[in-house]
């Protein structure tokens, strides 16, 4: 067996992608943690924002002094810097010998083999017609938990945004095919699964049966075994009565939503095509804390985006203290090829984006922390991953709620579900013992 590396950025998407890339190719490739000892090394990359693609620039370019040092071993990059840029990275970066875009990862193994036998460069950014899979994933003993794809590409063109550019039109997978891969997981021990697609609150809208979003996950949590289930990332706009009503029916349902609200100022996210007003997000924000008081709500944040007021900025932090948002994750704006945004007068200069980012960074972290301390003297459900990444004498759990718990205990209890008593705070994580 050849010897595979994938090196993946981005996001949830991309993390899924990549373990696909691992299966499709697994009838040739084990995969290696040493990128030194790779006969094929894969790039699965983002471009979802500058910083991400300049990251993916930079590695190239380190990359041609390994190639020169063993020119047999192939270096491929997949995802959506690959399919925005296509033939136009080979003039750049001569030593590529496999570029494929999103939708290119089922055919890898036949790029491989153009490869191989012409020892030309091989190019496939082609947008299939419906969402391909590649059969049956095989699942790791022991793997608590899994990311399970339900669909791919967007259709809502918010004018900051490459994905619909980069990933293409919403396409949804039949619902048997999702319900299989659960099953299959948690036959195989498996406990949480995570659904993600850029916007899981649309999912369906092209099937050719009716069935929605609300009505997958009620078909899911009847699933015997499977103990938790989450599903990111939801649209506000989309977001509707039946979905908010789920968290308080299913059990199984997670208390965590990430709902994305960009910024607080009505005219900038007119400005982005959001679809939906800040008095409409915080409305469903309150149905959703109705519904299920324990609820953690995170979100992303957006700064600088063009024309964006020191009014509109202040609106942001409005808003933020109004929802006290229990995790935040905030950007710069950055202009991304073929979306309108890029044209837009009014560019924000780089300090004033830093300027604001901080701000926004100081706030989160204060509501984070007052989020953590309300959890001190409670009892929580955590299912225990492995090992803290601050101490190998203690474990590493998880929350309903998405916080990260760290506590002592035996290792044998990693992989179960087990009652913490949470008695530290800390800004990105929690401490606790067992109950």
């Amino acid at each position: 067996m050849k010897r595979l590396y994938i090196k993946t950025y981005g996001c949830q998407m991309n993390v899924h992608d990549s373990e696909q890339i691992a299966q499709v190719l697994s009838y040739a490739y084990d995969l290696t943690d040493r990128p030194e000892e790779a006969d094929l090394y894969l790039i699965n990359t983002c471009s979802i924002r500058r910083k991400a693609e300049e990251k993916v620039r930079s590695l190239l370019g380190r990359l041609r002094s390994l190639k020169r040092h063993r020119p047999q071993m192939l270096i491929g990059i997949g995802g959506c810097v690959a399919q925005q840029e296509g033939k136009s990275l080979l003039g750049r970066v001569p030593h590529l010998d496999i570029i494929f875009g999103t939708h290119g990862i089922y055919r890898l193994p036949e790029l491989v083999r153009r490869r191989l036998e012409t020892g030309k460069p091989v190019i496939d950014t082609q947008f299939n017609t419906d969402l391909q899979r590649s059969g049956d994933r095989q699942y790791s003993p022991g793997q608590l938990q899994t990311l399970v794809t339900i669909m791919q590409g967007c259709d809502n063109y918010c004018t900051y945004c490459i994905v619909p550019y980069v990933r293409g039109p919403e396409m949804s997978r039949p619902p048997e095919e999702i319900l299989h891969e659960v099953k299959k997981f948690v036959h195989a021990g498996g406990k949480e699964v995570n659904l993600i697609g850029q916007n899981v609150n649309s999912y369906g809208r092209h099937l050719a049966e009716d069935f929605s979003f609300p009505q997958l996950l009620r078909r899911l949590a009847k699933i015997p075994g499977l103990e938790r289930l989450r599903f990111t990332t939801s649209h506000p706009r989309d977001l509707g009565k039946e979905l908010i009503q789920c968290f308080a029916e299913l059990t199984v349902l997670c208390e965590h939503i990430h709902l994305p609200v960009q910024s607080g100022s009505n005219r900038i996210l007119a400005q982005m095509n959001r679809g939906y007003t800040v008095e409409e997000y915080l409305q469903k924000v309150n149905q959703l804390r109705k519904i299920c008081p324990d609820l953690a709500i995170t979100t992303d944040l957006m700064v600088g985006f063009p024309g964006e007021t020191e009014a509109d900025f202040q609106a942001t932090l409005s808003l933020m203290e109004e929802v006290a948002f229990d995790s935040s994750f905030f950007f710069k704006y950055s202009p991304r090829p073929q979306t309108r945004a890029a044209g837009f007068p009014d560019q924000i200069p780089e300090a004033v984006k830093t300027r604001r980012l901080a701000l926004l960074k100081e706030v989160q972290e204060r509501h984070c922390l007052e989020s953590h301390k309300k959890l001190i003297g409670q009892t929580k459900e955590a299912l225990l991953e492995g090992f803290s990444k601050q101490s190998s004498n203690q474990l590493c759990g998880r929350l309903r709620s998405n916080q990260v718990v760290n506590l002592t205990g035996p290792r044998e209890l990693i992989g179960q579900l087990v009652p913490v008593r949470i008695e530290q705070a800390h800004l990105h994580s929690l401490g606790g013992c067992l109950e």
